[in-house]
């Protein structure tokens, strides 16, 4: 009986000792997960020797499967940052849904843009669009902000290429293209829901509204072309051109996924081999599809750039994956531990007798590593390492349902320890901290219980 409990005091002692390290000591994630690891190892029946093999293994494994697509959404990502299409997509929207919709234009915007770009990034480029359009239409900042954030949070937490998911689909070991439109599904609920909260904001905090007092106002096309020929001196992209790096790999992805599908059916069984089904298996490998996406972002955003200018931003694209890459890979070293020692055996058999649905586990890990430590990406793949070996190991368990719990449960209540929390409340100059939490962590807490419905709900289906 004491065999059986060691293990599982020995993953407690190591999760503790992981968020202890990172709250508490100067240890980088990296280390205190690599220590973690160790820990539940040894105390899961492998020898220390063992446990490095793993360890390795494991990092090498998780990275093979993810690493090369998140450097290349990571370069897409920063070229259209740096070309205006992140900007015209928001304008081109805002004219189409008209006035008094512009929340609703914001949050759309934010769902298309997070897909690539980071969260922190995005809201940075388009908020000075925000005030624009709060000083123009009267509209309240907190309305506005508040939408776009939504619209940006959703899509970064849940839809790969973006690290985190990616990482999470790679230790379930679920195809990014099935994760990719799980995500975009589910996102949808879950942005109309943090709108909604955002518009009765406009009711609770009415003072939060710019006037333009200006004689001549300008108008909104005037205001956004002043910003960006300050901000880069540059024109702006047309809309196709601006979509077309987002939504060609999104297409080709997808497609993959459907012809795997419809491969199972009576009709296109053993036609693997056909031509069509050959190039589009080719193209809609997520790796082919990104470098793609890699390219057409190059020829047709920035076709006057240097190939110095061109590299420098595509370097300066991957300098802010290194760390998610290295991160993404112990997880996978953690996870790789639990699945060959005991441990996650001796869970399964436990989480199997619980009253809850397993795929709630992730869910459950994700949302109290988040409230702990603040950092989703982080949360997420720590829960995925913990979680998925022991998931693997319950019968008739959709892997997929389980990553979308793990990737959804990391929505919970954004707050102090959160940098994005700071950056959307910074820079809508909310000071108080009581109405930093109802600005913010609220609107985002929203968006996990409809996040929480959701999987259950694809849960039930699949």
């Amino acid at each position: 009986m004491v065999e059986f409990y060691i293990p599982i005091i020995g993953l407690g002692v190591a999760v503790f000792t992981l968020i202890f390290l990172v709250l508490r000591t100067r240890i980088h994630v990296l280390l205190a997960m690599l220590i973690a690891a160790i820990i539940a190892g040894t105390s899961g029946g492998l020898t220390m020797s063992n446990a490095v093999e793993v360890i390795t293994k494991g990092f090498g494994s998780t990275l093979g499967s993810i690493g090369i697509v998140i450097g290349l959404g990571s370069m897409m990502g920063r070229i259209l940052e740096v070309s205006g299409a992140t900007e015209r997509i928001a304008y081109s929207l805002i004219k189409w849904l008209g006035k008094r919709r512009e929340e609703w234009a914001l949050a759309i915007t934010g769902y298309i843009v997070s897909i690539p770009i980071f969260v922190n990034s995005a809201f940075v480029i388009l908020y000075p669009l925000v005030k624009a359009l709060a000083k123009k239409g009267k509209r309240n900042v907190l309305t506005l902000g508040v939408s776009l954030a939504g619209g940006l949070v959703v899509t970064h937490h849940i839809v790969p290429p973006t690290p985190g998911p990616l990482g999470v689909a790679g230790i379930f070991g679920v195809s990014i293209g099935s994760m990719m439109l799980a995500g975009m599904i589910l996102a949808v609920p879950c942005v109309i829901g943090i709108t909604c909260y955002a518009k009765w904001l406009e009711t609770k905090y009415p003072e939060y509204q710019l006037d333009d007092t200006e004689e001549n106002a300008e108008n909104l096309q005037q205001v956004h072309q002043r910003y960006m020929e300050e901000k880069s001196n540059k024109s702006l992209p047309s809309l196709f051109l601006s979509l077309l790096p987002i939504v060609v790999p999104i297409v080709l992805i997808l497609a993959g996924v459907i012809n795997g599908l419809l491969l199972k059916t009576d009709i296109f069984a053993g036609k693997e081999n056909d031509f069509y089904f050959q190039i589009f298996g080719f193209l809609g490998s997520p790796i082919i599809a990104l470098a793609i996406s890699v390219l057409l972002a190059i020829y047709t955003l920035i076709p006057k750039a240097s190939k110095h200018e061109v590299i420098e931003h595509l370097e300066e694209g991957l300098k802010t994956v290194g760390i998610i890459l290295l991160v993404s890979g112990a997880g996978g070293a953690l996870g790789a531990v639990l699945n060959e020692s005991s441990t996650g055996t001796i869970l399964a058999q436990y989480i199997a007798s619980l009253p809850i649905t397993p795929v709630l586990i992730p869910f459950i890990i994700a949302t109290l590593i988040r409230i702990i430590q603040g950092s989703g990406t982080v949360a997420m793949i720590t829960a995925a390492s913990i979680s998925a070996p022991v998931i693997k190991q319950i019968p008739d368990i959709n892997m997929l349902v389980a990553a979308q719990a793990a990737v959804m449960g990391t929505l919970f209540f954004s707050y102090f320890n959160d940098c994005f929390f700071w950056v959307v409340n910074r820079m809508m100059g909310i000071k108080n901290v009581r109405q930093q939490i109802i600005v913010w962590s609220i609107p985002t807490t929203i968006a996990w219980g409809i996040g929480l419905c959701g999987v259950l709900l694809l849960n039930l289906v699949m």
